[in-house]
C-alpha cells in the first residue's frame, strides 16, 4: 500500500486538494481493494482553514510524521497543499520538517503555490517545477535558481509539484499510472468527467487565441513577444524588425484587434505584472518597477496611479492592512474556540 500525507497549510486551495485525493479513492474503488491510503495533517494538529472559508479537521501534525521511525509508518509522499498569501505564512518549522523527510528518502509533493514553500525550504535549487501562473512572477524573483514552468505539473526526481487547481487531478493520474494499466486511469477520468489525462507540459491558461479572442496569427505573435520581454521591454522598432513588419503595419493590427496602440497594451502587460509583484511578494517598490521594464520609481509610480487609480505604494499597503486584519480575525476566532472548551 501507498500511504500519502497531506499537509494543510493555512489559506490553502481546497479544489487542489480534493482532487488530488479523490484520484486515489477511486483507484481504490476500481481495484477493489485499499491500494492507497492518505491521512490529513497541520502543522500543529489543529484544523486548519482552506481558502474558501471551510476548516477542515486533521489526523495528527507534521511532528507526528517526522517522528515516525517505524518504515511501516512512514509514508511514501507528504504533499504540501497552500494556497493564497503563501508568502506570509511563519514555515520556519514547517521547512525545516520538510528538509527531514525529503532526506529520509520520502517523496514530497506541492499543489497550487506550495512550490514557494520547497524552494524557500531549498529543494527546488535547479529543480524543474511549477506554479500556479498567477504566482509565477514574484516566485522568479524571489527564486531565480529553481526552474519554474507554465506547466500543470512538474516531476524532478523525488520532487512533485503542480499549478493547483485540476491540475492536482493529473498530477496523481501520472502518478498512480506509474502502478497501474490504462483502463484504470481512463475509468477514473470517466466517474470525474474528465476526457483526458493532460500531459504535465499542457499550458495552464487558455491560448492567447481563446484568451483575447484574436485570430491574426502575426498580432498573437507580437504579444507572445511582449509577455516573454517584460522586464526588459523591446521597442516597437525591434518587434518590426523581427516580425518583419512596418510599424504602421503594427500599429493597425493592435487599433483593428485590441483598440489600442501596441505601446499602451505592452504598457498594460507591464504593469498587469508589477501587480502580481506587488500583492504577491515583499519585493521593494523600486525592485518592482524594475522588474516590470520601467526605469525610473516616478515614471513607474504615475503609470501604475494612471492605470489602476492608486499608487504602488497605497496598493502594498492596503494588502499588508488586509493581511493584518486576517491574521487578528483568526487569532479572535482561536480564542473563541478554545474559550468554548475552557473549565468552568
Amino acid at each position: 500500500m501507498r500511504r500519502f500525507v497531506f499537509l494543510a497549510l493555512p489559506n490553502f486551495s481546497m479544489i487542489a486538494f480534493t482532487t488530488a485525493i479523490e484520484p486515489l479513492r477511486l483507484a481504490n474503488r476500481f481495484l477493489l481493494k485499499d491500494t492507497y491510503s492518505w491521512q490529513i495533517i497541520s502543522t500543529d494538529g489543529q484544523p486548519v482553514r482552506a481558502s474558501n472559508g471551510l476548516q477542515i479537521s486533521v489526523d495528527g501534525s507534521l511532528d507526528d510524521i517526522t517522528a515516525q521511525s517505524n518504515m511501516d509508518e512512514r509514508p511514501d509522499m507528504v504533499v504540501v497543499c497552500s494556497g493564497i498569501d503563501v508568502d506570509q505564512l511563519e514555515t520556519k518549522h514547517t521547512k525545516a520538517m520538510i528538509r527531514r523527510l525529503y532526506r529520509t528518502g520520502i517523496a514530497i509533493g506541492g499543489l497550487c503555490t506550495a512550490s514557494w514553500i520547497l524552494a524557500d525550504a531549498g529543494l527546488l535549487e535547479d529543480k524543474q517545477c511549477a506554479i500556479h501562473w498567477e504566482n509565477m512572477p514574484g516566485f522568479m524573483e524571489k527564486f531565480p535558481n529553481a526552474h519554474i514552468h507554465a506547466d500543470l505539473f512538474e516531476v524532478d526526481g523525488r520532487l512533485y509539484t503542480c499549478a493547483g487547481g485540476t491540475a492536482a487531478l493529473d498530477m496523481m493520474l501520472y502518478i498512480i499510472a506509474q502502478d497501474h494499466d490504462e483502463p484504470i486511469i481512463n475509468r477514473i477520468c470517466e466517474q470525474c468527467l474528465t476526457d483526458r489525462v493532460r500531459s504535465s507540459s499542457d499550458r495552464q491558461r487558455l491560448p492567447l487565441r481563446a484568451r483575447l479572442g484574436v485570430q491574426n496569427a502575426r498580432l498573437l505573435s507580437i504579444i507572445e513577444m511582449m509577455e516573454a520581454n517584460i522586464s526588459e521591454p523591446l521597442a516597437l522598432t525591434e518587434i518590426a524588425k523581427i516580425s518583419d513588419l512596418s510599424r504602421r503595419q503594427i500599429e493597425r493590427l493592435f487599433r483593428q484587434n485590441l483598440g489600442r496602440s501596441p505601446a499602451r497594451y505592452y504598457s498594460e502587460l507591464r504593469l498587469d505584472r508589477a501587480r502580481h509583484l506587488l500583492l504577491q511578494s515583499n519585493l521593494p517598490i523600486v525592485d518592482v518597477a524594475i522588474a516590470s521594464g520601467f526605469v525610473s520609481a516616478s515614471h513607474f509610480s504615475k503609470c501604475y496611479r494612471d492605470q489602476f487609480g492608486r499608487s504602488p505604494q497605497v496598493e502594498r499597503r492596503e494588502r499588508e492592512r488586509a493581511q493584518r486584519a486576517a491574521t487578528v480575525d483568526l487569532a479572535s476566532e482561536l480564542h473563541s474556540e478554545e474559550s468554548l472548551v475552557a473549565p468552568l
